[in-house]
């Protein structure tokens, strides 16, 4: 009887986060309320409390099953990210547009997090807390293939790493988040390959990315 009973309780629980999650997409973080998250989960407002307390408890729960592209680029990458690490942050990032091309879970929490909030309140804050998270991880993970790279001599040993850091970073997000926000005509498998192949490109033979040049701060 309690394993059924938890079960119940877990089911009802996914049922809510994913309400929120359609909720939050179509209207923004700020302006809707419970109710109307109850009201698509088909449970009642009670329910929605019971099980997170208030919008901002939804809100960190929301975001704390969030899986953002930048986390998963070293997840099963085995024996090839010290073999070919140049290569694995290719096939890697390939994968993820393509995933995003077909994950509807996934545009819909890029949308969230890249939809700006009228108004500075706390439930917000949780969507950027999350968004920072995912970013430090993702740049982690691409820092460590730039420099496995360097050292396998796939990419110049005299190369700005932190830089070309923020021009992957940059640029590859920079695309995901013009297709969300666009008409989405293009294909964006296709159009994020050419991205990396063009970004690694500039990495491995432009001569503005070496050290030694008059050095750019950039942000971490």
């Amino acid at each position: 009887m309690t394993k059924r009973r938890n079960e119940q309780i877990s089911t009802t629980r996914e049922r809510i986060l994913n309400a929120a999650l359609s909720v939050f997409h179509e209207y923004g973080v700020c302006r809707p309320s419970l109710s109307e998250v109850a009201k698509l989960a088909g449970v009642s407002d009670g329910a929605v409390t019971d099980h997170f307390r208030s919008k901002t408890g939804l809100l960190l729960a929301l975001t704390e099953r969030m899986v953002l592209p930048g986390e998963q680029l070293c997840n099963n990458a085995g024996d090839q990210l010290n073999i070919n690490p140049l290569g694995t942050l290719r096939t890697r990032w390939v994968w993820l547009f393509q995933e995003i091309a077909c994950n509807p879970e996934w545009q819909q929490v890029l949308e969230i997090i890249f939809h700006p909030c009228e108004e500075q309140i706390t439930e917000s804050s949780e969507i950027h807390r999350r968004m920072k998270q995912g970013r430090t991880r993702g740049l982690e993970r691409m820092s460590q293939l730039i420099a496995l790279a360097v050292t396998e001599q796939q990419l110049p040993e005299d190369l700005d790493v932190d830089l070309a850091l923020q021009m992957l970073h940059g640029g590859l997000f920079g695309v995901i988040e013009t297709w969300l926000l666009s008409s989405r005509i293009e294909d964006i498998g296709e159009l994020g390959e050419r991205y990396i192949d063009a970004l690694i490109d500039m990495i491995r033979f432009s001569p503005t990315m070496r050290r030694g040049r008059e050095h750019i701060r950039v942000l971490h």
